[in-house]
């Protein structure tokens, strides 16, 4: 019975690459669609609420109606949450403990609740991104369409889970390369072509749907960026070194407000939602120049002169209002105003290197693209995603050197300081909320690929020296173009592909412990 199930597997994995092409397809398209109508929205709704605030300005009355109308929007939002509690946060780490098959979620409540709670959340000015709400957008249509498509096309719904977080979040930013590696690198961690066929095919045409409505600019444009000559790189190593510590308080200070949020077990959730949205409210009114997730204000990082003294306030005023909308689990992500704090540590920087060392005004937009790519490798723990980010979204390549500096240097102070990936721990926090989902087919098997990685436990060891999980067989090994039988005597190399048959409410563990013997 178990080479009767083997044999169908392989059969089906025979045109496994082309099935993930045609879905990886369709899911960017539909991705794209949805993305691009949310971001149109965003726009039109920010636009009025703007307005909105400075009518309430005019007198008392006007800013009591304002304050009333931002509270009610919190109270629908905090029922949306309420109802759906999947949707609070950024969703990047519930798309992750997805794919894990640790949570379970239904794509289609998620889909229209995020959508609709993310536009009124970002809409109204809080300090959240609309980046992690695109992904977990994306993961949804993904799995959608793996549902309906599942007895014409039979292939892991992960894998189309994975292709829509990469849609969209190529769509949300203009960066299909991002969309990739982050896919990759952050929600699967597996860079197996099965996974990388699908992600590349729905990034690639998510971002061709976003970039025919929304234009071919990339999502920063910033001004022509100067190589930094390299006597200044010295300079790169403390930006690195500031950005490593600084994105270590970022994630503390996020895990703390959640923590106080969580204490208030006599609030309702959707009192709760309602907190930063009253904050906004009173923000609109008196400092609207504090509203949104950050994307204008980093471009105007780039055109204006500040001082250190008012950068400092900006960082200090943008990172509590992101603490007290995030730590709420209003819809909305961290990854934008994460961009931004280190834009601002980048100006920082680029302001007094000018001051004090003579370095030109020119490379102070090259310190704040270096900021932002250092922040984010420090507290999501993705250097490659924050490379590929920064130079996608400035629409420039010629600083890699420079970036690959500040990235490495941020990446290890935040090692050396022992700061946990973010969304990891999120994950964590949430899978100790809600409880670990079990599968309820034990009957039913699937096919897992793992990659061998350079100095992993199993890279030159034999198969049969291998302690190999209790719960998964091995049934091939794919290396280069060969497809090898996995007997005790053969060899393990770097780069080969393991492919493992297991049991569908076994797999969640099964990955986590081959994942330790394969990666480093």
């Amino acid at each position: 019975m178990e080479e009767e199930n083997i044999k169908e597997i392989l059969l089906q994995r025979r045109y496994m690459k082309f099935r993930l092409i045609v879905l990886g397809l369709v899911i960017g398209i539909i991705t794209g669609i949805v993305i691009v109508l949310n971001r149109l929205a965003i726009t039109k709704f920010s636009y009025i609420f703007n307005n909105l605030y400075k009518w309430g300005n005019r007198n008392l009355l006007n800013s009591i109606l304002v304050i009333s109308i931002i509270c009610l929007l919190g109270y629908i939002v905090g029922l949306m949450v309420k109802k759906e509690s999947m949707i609070s946060g950024s969703g990047i780490p519930q798309v992750k403990g997805r794919v894990v098959n640790k949570l379970k979620m239904n794509w289609f409540k998620i889909l229209i609740y995020k959508f609709f709670g993310g536009v009124i959340a970002l809409s109204t000015g809080l300090t959240l991104g609309r980046e992690g709400p695109s992904v977990q957008i994306g993961a949804s249509v993904g799995e959608g369409v793996a549902e309906k498509t599942y007895k014409k096309f039979p292939v892991k719904k992960e894998f189309l889970i994975t292709a829509g977080a990469s849609a969209g979040l190529s769509a949300a930013f203009n960066s299909p390369l991002s969309g990739i590696i982050f896919a990759l690198e952050e929600i699967h961690r597996n860079f197996s072509p099965l996974v990388l066929l699908p992600a590349m095919a729905a990034a690639i045409s998510a971002d061709f749907i976003s970039k025919n409505f929304l234009g071919m600019e990339p999502s920063l444009n910033f001004n022509q960026i100067n190589a930094i000559p390299l006597k200044y790189y010295w300079i790169l190593i403390i930006l690195g070194i500031l950005t490593g510590i600084m994105g270590v308080v970022f994630s503390k200070g996020i895990y703390l407000f959640q923590d106080i949020y969580s204490r208030l077990k006599n609030i309702p959730q959707e009192f709760k939602v309602m907190i930063p949205f009253i904050v906004t409210a009173f923000i609109g009114l008196l400092v609207p120049v504090l509203l949104g997730g950050g994307h204008e204000v980093i471009l105007k990082l780039t055109t204006s002169d500040n001082s250190i003294v008012f950068l400092i306030l900006l960082y200090i005023f943008k990172f509590l209002l992101l603490l007290i909308c995030f730590g709420s689990g209003t819809p909305g992500g961290i990854f934008l105003p994460m961009l931004l704090l280190g834009a601002i540590l980048g100006n920082i920087v680029g302001v007094f290197s000018n001051e004090v060392f003579g370095v030109s005004s020119i490379f102070i937009i090259n310190f704040i693209a270096l900021g932002m790519a250092g922040y984010f490798a420090a507290v999501v723990k993705a250097p490659i995603t924050g490379i590929v980010l920064i130079m996608e979204m400035t629409g420039s390549f010629s600083h890699f050197l420079s970036l690959s500096v500040v990235v490495v240097v941020a990446y290890v102070t935040s090692e050396f300081l022992k700061n946990e990936a973010i969304y990891e721990v999120l994950l964590e926090r949430l899978l100790k909320k809600v409880g670990v989902h079990k599968e309820e087919n034990e009957n039913k098997k699937t096919i897992l690929e793992f990659v061998v990685e350079m100095g992993s436990i199993v890279e030159g060891k034999q198969i049969s020296e291998v302690n190999w999980p209790k719960d998964c067989l091995l049934v091939s090994i794919k290396r280069g173009e060969k497809e090898i039988i996995p007997r005790g005597y053969v060899k393990i190399e770097n780069g080969d592909y393991i492919v493992a048959l297991v049991n569908i409410d076994k797999r969640a563990n099964v990955i986590e412990e081959v994942n330790k013997l394969t990666l480093v």
